[in-house]
C-alpha cells in the first residue's frame, strides 16, 4: 500500500528507514502516550529489530508515515482473531516536530478507508488514553465514534490512566 497525501506518504516500513526511525521514535513525549512494547529509549537496534520482523509481513499491517523524505512516524492495524476476525485495533504516532499539523488525522483518515477496502473487517477501534487531547482530536476529527471511557484500564510507567475507545465501521 502507499497512499500519496497532502501532507504525506503512507508506505511499507524499509530497513533503511532505521536512523530516521530511531530519531523520531526516541522521544519521551511520544512513547508516553503509547504501548510499552513502543520503548524508550529507542536505540537504533530496536529499529532494527522492528523493521527487521515488520518489512517481512505479508500482507503489511503496519506502515511508514513519510514527511519530506523519512519516515517521521507510523500507522498500522492489528486484526482480531477468532469472533473479533472482523475487528482490527488500529494506532499511530508520529515524531514530535510534525504535531499539530493535522497530519496523522489525515493519515487516519487514509488508512481506515484503505483498510476497510483491503482487509475483510468490518470495524477499526483505537484504544486511546484519556488525558491525551491530541489522540482524542484526531480520532474524532477522523470520524471515529467514542464508544466507550474504560477507567483504570491501563497502567503507563506505574500510573494508573484511563482510557477511551473510538471507532469507525465499514460503510455499507
Amino acid at each position: 500500500m502507499r497512499l500519496c497525501l497532502q501532507s504525506c506518504i503512507i508506505r511499507p516500513w524499509t530497513e533503511s528507514d532505521a536512523p530516521s526511525l530511531q530519531r523520531h521514535a526516541n522521544n519521551r513525549r511520544v512513547s508516553m502516550h503509547l504501548r510499552d512494547r513502543f520503548p524508550f529509549p529507542y536505540e537504533l537496534e530496536q529499529a532494527q529489530t522492528f523493521l527487521g520482523r515488520i518489512v517481512k509481513q505479508s500482507p503489511p499491517t503496519v506502515w511508514a508515515i513519510e514527511i519530506g523524505g523519512e519516515a517521521a512516524g507510523g500507522i498500522g492495524i492489528e486484526p482480531g482473531t477468532d469472533v473479533e476476525r472482523v475487528s482490527a485495533e488500529v494506532g499511530y504516532w508520529l515524531g514530535e516536530a510534525f504535531w499539530g499539523r493535522g497530519i496523522a488525522t489525515e493519515a487516519l483518515i487514509a488508512v481506515t478507508a484503505e483498510a476497510f477496502k483491503r482487509f475483510e473487517i468490518t470495524r477499526l477501534y483505537a484504544l486511546a488514553f484519556a488525558d491525551h487531547g491530541a489522540s482524542v482530536r484526531v480520532l474524532e476529527k477522523a470520524g471515529y465514534a467514542r464508544e466507550g471511557h474504560l477507567r483504570q484500564s491501563a497502567i503507563k510507567d506505574g500510573k494508573i490512566r484511563d482510557q477511551l475507545l473510538f471507532a469507525a465501521y465499514k460503510p455499507l
